[in-house]
């Protein structure tokens, strides 16, 4: 398995540890705030958090709605949090051969329709933070504004850390012979080559989104600081903030400043520096 996905199974096993301990709460796994959406043909599980204006949060590859342990409460505070389990991922089962982001994209743009909700503000890390990108790109309408934490917008050593990328490469050619045969190892071979092969977006590509954009990144992210540089200077309304003493998981290791600035940028009150 992929460096960048054990990274991001393992921060969910340890969120949904935690969040047990706190009165009784496994984010991804609360009948009381789960449910499940019939969207385009398939059902998309969801967990709803307190009152207020919309706010859709999207995990990474191979996570679920349990990596948001530690954003989940502060923001509920004020928002509707809407945590989902993408297509392929947590509860959100999909035995079909085809993921993409423009895929998932659409599933959240018809979720928030089945909600009969007009927009929301988006919260999105790693392969989440690309699917704010495109859901901003293919339907606007639908965002308010974004946040994107370690995104990247194509597969290669100039976006993602070199030895990531050696690493992913690798996983590739040791199982492209192989024969997948139990629904969970195709269904894990599909989730890693939407990353090997994914996303394929230009630069010119970002003029689509209108929203006004908040870029993040680590400073020791496994995605290219220049990379997240590129993907803030193409958007139009966009901020970016790389985190110091950061890796990839911007929103765990640095929860309490994360949570209080992407509100600040949500609220408007996120000023450069």
């Amino acid at each position: 398995m992929m460096l960048k996905q054990l990274f991001l199974l393992m921060l969910t096993c340890l969120a949904l540890t935690a969040c047990s301990q706190q009165k009784g709460i496994i984010y991804g796994d609360n009948a009381v705030a789960g449910k499940y959406y019939d969207v385009r043909g398939i059902k998309l599980y969801t967990e709803v958090y307190g009152t207020g204006k919309p706010l859709l949060m999207i995990h990474g590859n191979g996570g679920s709605i349990g990596v948001f342990e530690k954003n989940i409460p502060y923001f509920a505070k004020k928002y509707k949090v809407i945590a989902v389990d993408s297509r392929a991922h947590g509860k959100s089962k999909d035995t079909r051969d085809s993921l993409t982001f423009e895929m998932m994209a659409d599933d959240f743009a018809a979720l928030l329709d089945v909600m009969h909700i007009d927009s929301a503000y988006v919260l999105g890390w790693s392969d989440g933070g690309i699917n704010a990108l495109v859901l901003a790109m293919r339907h606007p309408q639908k965002v308010i504004s974004l946040a994107s934490t370690g995104a990247n917008l194509w597969p290669d050593s100039t976006a993602l850390v070199p030895s990531v990328w050696r690493d992913m490469v690798k996983e590739y050619n040791d199982k492209k012979d192989h024969k997948f045969i139990t629904d969970k190892e195709r269904n894990d071979r599909k989730v890693f080559l939407l990353d090997y092969r994914e996303p394929n977006i230009k630069l010119s590509a970002l003029k689509a989104i209108k929203c006004p954009s908040l870029i993040i990144a680590g400073d020791h992210d496994v995605i290219v600081t220049t990379h997240t540089v590129q993907i803030a200077e193409n958007i139009k309304n966009a901020y970016l903030w790389i985190l110091p003493n950061s890796g990839h998981a911007t929103l765990v290791e640095h929860a309490d400043e994360f949570n209080e600035k992407v509100d600040d940028f949500f609220s408007g009150r996120f000023h450069k520096k």
